[in-house]
């Protein structure tokens, strides 16, 4: 063991070969511990919830380390180096499961894709996180429900398409997208919901009233249609075209 004791015995020290490489190998061996265990901490991490279908609670989330995690999966999104972005994306989601802007951002990404399957299950996710309305909500919602449709699974598109027309009450052309899709594959009852919902967040538009009109009385709702064509009437009480359509349904009711 060598020992120093004194300025003299320092620079003695220092002077010898074989102890400089001595003092050298310390210092490396200590920056490699520490560098050593601060990578074994991120990725300990990582490792913890490393599997993206567990639910974790509070102690499990390490929300640092997901914002830092999301700002790697923004750069290699923004260079369209696409593999890359998801995986830290999906790491940054490991990390906080709660994390709203990294599971829209691995949705787009994956839609943008064209790996649907893979899309819809993180806008559900995301739509769950955003209860405040705002522009990524609508689009989440909207996009969802189209998917949904796409894939002709319209009992889970029926509750994101009701959703949309709410959160968007002056978009006439998406009600009736999702009414003609649902009423075009057998599914009349929701094409209803579609223009019952549309008619009551946008009152003003007669159309709406009338298009219900039209789907109840091919089901053989004859008076419920015949109150939507005089709803419609009521809102337009100038238009020839809805008046007709009342008295032509009275006369075939015999009222």
């Amino acid at each position: 063991m060598i020992r120093l004791t004194t300025f003299e015995s320092i620079s003695n020290f220092h002077n010898k070969p074989a102890a400089r490489l001595l003092l050298l190998c310390g210092i490396l061996a200590t920056w490699s511990t520490a560098v050593l265990a601060q990578d074994n901490s991120g990725n300990s991490v990582l490792e913890r919830y490393g599997n993206l279908e567990l639910t974790r609670e509070g102690p499990t989330i390490d929300a640092d380390l997901a914002r830092k995690l999301f700002r790697r999966g923004n750069t290699y999104s923004t260079l369209e180096r696409h593999e890359e972005a998801i995986e830290e994306y999906r790491k940054a989601i490991s990390a906080d499961p709660n994390f709203s802007d990294a599971i829209r951002s691995l949705a787009n990404t994956y839609y943008y894709l064209e790996r649907y399957a893979e899309t819809k299950p993180l806008l559900a996710r995301y739509i769950e996180l955003e209860p405040t309305p705002s522009a990524s909500l609508i689009a989440a919602v909207q996009t969802l429900g189209q998917l949904e449709r796409q894939d002709g699974n319209f009992d889970a598109a029926i509750g994101y398409d009701i959703r949309a027309i709410e959160l968007v009450p002056n978009d006439d052309s998406q009600v009736h997208i999702m009414a003609n899709t649902y009423n075009n594959n057998g599914e009349a009852d929701k094409a209803i919901r579609v223009y019952q919902t549309a008619a009551a967040v946008m009152p003003q538009n007669a159309f709406f009233n009338r298009s219900l009109g039209r789907i109840l009385e091919q089901e053989g709702r004859l008076e419920e249609a015949l109150a939507a064509y005089r709803d419609a009437a009521a809102k337009d009480p100038e238009s020839d075209f809805y008046a007709d359509l009342v008295a032509s349904l009275e006369r075939r009711l015999g009222n």
